[in-house]
């Protein structure tokens, strides 16, 4: 889709220094759990993009985006700012690690990939599949979510940032009934460690879908 103009629909905290935001879908708009989105702002007489990946399960009406918030970065500050009405441009959506019909999924998350996790397990769920949620992470957001996908039958793992994920996808995967697809969603380090796990595992790491959020915050 050509960059449009979208209205912010609602604003909500989810977790330490995160929100998630839901706007209304523009006529034309159809994309699925895991694709993103880029978002741009005019902010300070500039023209700032920023890409964040669809963490509803659908976006029939409404989609949502989740950011975790830099304080110090002009972008971040200026979405907490967002009310219902404001408009952000949006062009999109972009990327192949999408969900597309799946009977059972398994996403492992770091971070900020813990938005399109829930999106992804919410809609496999949905459809009447199965889903694991595999997320590592010190400061969890969507635990709400997360709560609810557990409530409803999916496996989920929360673990701490200096866990190993290799017992929990381990336990995952032989919890697993029938053909499966591996997602994993975070900045490089997570992408890397994540797909140790999955070989470690006796999982196929080159037919999971891999989206890297780029370098961790302070790397670069």
């Amino acid at each position: 889709m050509d960059p449009t103009a979208v209205s912010v629909a609602a604003v909500r905290d989810v977790g330490p220094n995160a929100v998630a935001i839901d706007f209304e879908t523009p006529a034309g708009f159809d994309a699925r759990p895991g694709q993103f989105v880029r978002l741009s702002a005019e902010i300070d007489g500039e023209t700032v993009s920023r890409f964040y990946t669809i963490s509803s399960p659908d976006v029939a009406d409404t989609f949502e985006v989740t950011l975790t918030v830099d304080p110090d970065g002009a972008f971040g500050t200026h979405v907490t700012t967002l009310e219902p009405g404001d408009s952000l441009l949006l062009a999109g959506p972009f990327g192949d690690a999408h969900y597309e019909g799946e009977a059972e999924t398994v996403v492992l998350a770091g971070g900020p990939g813990i938005g399109p996790a829930v999106g992804i397990a919410e809609r496999t769920l949905g459809d009447g599949g199965r889903a694991t949620v595999v997320y590592r992470d010190d400061d969890p957001i969507h635990e709400g979510r997360l709560a609810e996908l557990a409530k409803g039958g999916a496996r989920v793992y929360v673990l701490s940032a200096d866990e190993g994920l290799d017992a929990a996808l381990a336990e995952a995967l032989d919890a697993i009934e029938g053909d499966h697809r591996t997602f994993v969603y975070g900045f490089a380090p997570f992408v890397e460690a994540a797909t140790e796990a999955i070989v470690g595992a006796g999982g196929d790491a080159a037919a999971a879908k891999v989206e890297s959020f780029g370098p961790a915050p302070g790397t670069e």
